[in-house]
């Protein structure tokens, strides 16, 4: 006779979407959950005695980065507070699939978590867009004020609604940096004729159409060789990201803008998250949250000290935008109501202006 696990994984059928799966999830529509239940009872008879086990979490970046730190500070924290019972391996690099692979793996039960950029997450879930339209976040402390208030909420049940995820916590990386091999970029203008690569994220590939500049959208893990080969001229990412992934080595100029800021949330397939007990889901969420709050100070604490080891170490030249970057903000915040449908109405962004003490979108 078997014993229920105390951390037994339901995996919804492979062929349920994952919108299908996160509806059965969500407490709003279903409320007992009869198909993650029946999806739970339906295992039972399979699953193991063992007390312990051992979770994957997959990360995109490179060892060294935010999602690293993430991924690692959650892992001693869960692994603290289940006495052991449960463990956390991670596999960065994207070496379990692409974000987005991940997103749809999390959704039907054949990952445990993942921290990947926000920006995978929107196709998915697009009213996370909200956080991603250019110039909406523009300091570590707007990006706290955001995701740890109701807006952050409603983003956390709008992905178990839409994706079958749900967002655990958060990690936070800084602001977009634009970095190129040919020379100083200061203002729009100084964009003509480069190659830009950027995520496959109509947003972020409007905001550099915005800029005159047609991006070429490459995945995360083709990055690096295409601004090796010459493929691409640059890119952007925060200066942990910068870092960790060496792009100093293929890139000489930063230009220090923000039109973007760059979070990675944590995530857990719904299923999953069901089929915890009370206890357990408690473990996770004060784990993730502990995790968030470390996320912040870690990013604050150094930043600087990567921004000046990039210049004095490696070589790379900062470049200021020119007139406090206000040529960059005016066009590519004009494509704001491009995206209103999608985020759920030109309300939604002023409801996110006003959380950060800013004027309604005109």
């Amino acid at each position: 006779m078997h014993t229920k696990s105390p951390f037994l994984r339901t995996t919804p059928p492979r062929n349920m979407t994952p919108a299908a799966i996160g509806a059965a999830a969500s407490p709003r529509r279903f409320g007992p959950r009869p198909l993650v239940a029946a999806v739970a009872l339906a295992l039972l008879g399979a699953a193991g005695s063992a007390q312990a086990t051992t979770w994957k979490m997959a990360l995109g970046d490179a060892a060294g980065g935010t999602q690293h730190e993430m991924g690692q500070t959650f892992a001693k924290l869960i692994e603290e507070k289940s006495g052991g019972d449960v463990s956390v391996d991670l596999f960065p690099n994207g070496q379990l699939g692409s974000e987005q692979d991940t997103v749809n793996n999390a959704s039907m039960g054949l990952l445990d978590l993942s921290v990947l950029a926000i920006n995978n997450i929107t196709p998915f879930s697009p009213t996370v867009g909200v956080m991603t339209l250019p110039y909406v976040i523009q300091s570590p402390e707007d990006a706290r004020t955001l995701t740890q208030g109701e807006i952050g909420q409603e983003m956390v049940d709008n992905t178990i609604r839409d994706a079958g995820v749900r967002i655990l916590g958060w990690a936070y990386s800084g602001c977009r940096r634009l970095t190129n091999s040919a020379r100083p970029v200061a203002s729009p203008e100084d964009l003509d004729g480069l190659v830009i690569r950027v995520p496959k994220n109509e947003i972020m590939i409007s905001a550099y159409q915005s800029w005159g500049v047609n991006p070429n959208p490459l995945a995360w893990s083709e990055t690096f060789t295409a601004l090796q080969q010459g493929v691409v001229d640059g890119q952007d990412n925060p200066y942990i990201t910068i870092d960790a992934m060496k792009f100093y080595e293929v890139q000489d100029h930063v230009t220090d803008s923000c039109y973007v800021f760059s979070m990675e949330p944590l995530i857990m397939g719904e299923g999953m998250f069901q089929s915890l007990s009370e206890e357990q889901q408690q473990w996770v969420l004060e784990a993730a949250q502990e995790a968030t709050d470390h996320s912040y100070e870690y990013l604050l604490a150094q930043e600087d000290a990567i921004k000046t080891r990039l210049v004095e170490e490696h070589g790379m030249e900062i470049t200021e935008p020119a007139d406090g970057e206000q040529a960059w903000i005016e066009q590519a915040t004009s494509i704001w109501p491009d995206f209103y449908d999608s985020i759920g109405g030109k309300a939604k962004l002023d409801e996110a202006l006003a959380a950060l003490g800013r004027e309604p979108a005109p």
